[in-house]
């Protein structure tokens, strides 16, 4: 098999995933053209757990390192599929791009992480040591890195690969994300005579107020660790004649090394003792959002929306590695970190497990109308993780 035949087989088997339609936790379509795929590349072993993550495993001819290669088979849906100019589940291919949804977020990965690792397996004739697993994984869109908890426990890796765009540069960290729900309760009275009840959205305003003077921090490498406001609502709604009793915000905190669910919600309680403090009528909590979500197995995945952040270090020896590694493909590659939260919030912020994300095509290609990819980032991706698999597999 030459690396054309690698080429090839990579754009094919994007298509295919593309045409599987999978949106969070009904990803199934997807899970079997993985599993078909890596079948076919002659992978020694494949499972699905109860979550619904498909796991591959190629083995080596002598102990040695497990490397897994991470990447999510869920996509976000579509909206209105009439503002497309293209099939989003046609997985066609026009001039040098191939099309649909998923294409950069995240099946364009996947699929050259599956074909990568075949070949590469296959070009070694089993003669490497340790070894290597692909997981496609289930719910990343929710819940970053949840799902990867059992992936993780199943394989217990030695290094990570996060499959999530890079534009085949070199991601060493990325901020985490925590949903912030802050909710304010007043007492509900016709709107007529205000002065007999307590408007909880007012109560709402002077804590949103003093929320916006909060400085946020940041670290090198990873930015600010912001508090954005993303919906809020009050009760009774619609509230015809009636003050609202209660009033509830969301915030979008994105996280940064250290952060920890208390850490985030202190300062909020401490505004709001303040305000209660100076009004006694004041009254208000905050905690973190939680959730589950079935999964296309029968399954149910729950989580506290708290998912981490995560740094290494540029000269950490597996960095370097995998750097070295990536220059041998002809490119200068950066080495930065996500923008963006990824499953990597489990492998490297809550597990510890060395960790580096690496895939095609540009980060603001996610979730957008008409979604691309372009077939050389592919085929260069394939190529990548070929030799990323390679270093990792061989590092002291």
């Amino acid at each position: 098999m030459t690396i054309t035949d690698l080429h090839q087989k990579t754009v094919l088997l994007c298509s295919r995933l593309v045409q599987a339609e999978s949106t969070s936790g009904r990803e199934e379509k997807a899970a079997k053209v993985m599993m078909d795929a890596m079948r076919e590349w002659g992978y020694d072993e494949i499972r699905v757990d109860a979550l619904g993550n498909v796991i591959g495993v190629l083995k080596g001819n002598r102990p040695g390192h497990r490397v897994l290669l991470d990447g999510h088979i869920d996509t976000v849906p579509i909206t209105d599929p009439s503002k497309w100019t293209q099939d989003p589940f046609g997985g066609k291919i026009v001039g040098d791009r191939l099309y649909g949804r998923g294409t950069s977020d995240m099946k364009g990965a996947d699929a050259a992480m599956v074909c990568a690792a075949g070949y590469y397996a296959q070009q070694k004739k089993r003669n490497f040591p340790g070894e290597i697993y692909v997981a496609g994984v289930v719910h990343e869109e929710l819940f970053e890195g949840v799902a990867s908890r059992s992936v993780s426990q199943i394989v217990q890796p030695d290094y990570v690969i996060i499959g999530e765009s890079t534009n085949l540069n070199l991601k060493i960290g990325q901020r985490g994300r925590a949903e912030v729900v802050v909710e304010t309760t007043g007492k509900s009275a016709h709107s007529a005579n205000p002065e007999k009840g307590i408007n909880a959205v007012r109560q709402m305003m002077k804590l949103l107020a003093e929320l916006d003077k909060l400085d946020p921090y940041e670290q090198p490498g990873l930015g600010k660790a912001i508090l954005e406001l993303t919906d809020i609502i009050s009760s009774p709604y619609p509230g015809s004649s009636v003050m609202p009793e209660r009033c509830i915000a969301t915030f979008d905190r994105r996280l940064l090394v250290g952060d920890n669910p208390q850490s985030i919600l202190l300062s909020i309680r401490q505004i709001i003792d303040r305000l209660r403090e100076a009004d006694p009528s004041f009254e208000a909590k905050t905690y973190l959002r939680e959730e589950e979500k079935p999964c296309y197995t029968g399954g149910t995945i729950r989580s506290q929306r708290f998912f981490p952040a995560w740094r290494y270090d540029e000269a950490a020896p597996f960095v370097q590695a995998a750097y070295k590694a990536l220059q041998t493909l002809g490119t200068k590659p950066e080495i930065t970190c996500y923008s963006f939260c990824t499953n990597g919030s489990h492998y490297a912020g809550e597990a510890g497990i060395p960790t580096i994300g690496f895939g095609p095509s540009r980060e603001n290609l996610a979730h957008t109308v008409d979604e691309y990819i372009l077939l050389e980032q592919l085929h260069k991706a394939s190529e990548g993780y070929c030799q990323l698999i390679d270093a990792l597999l061989h590092l002291n």
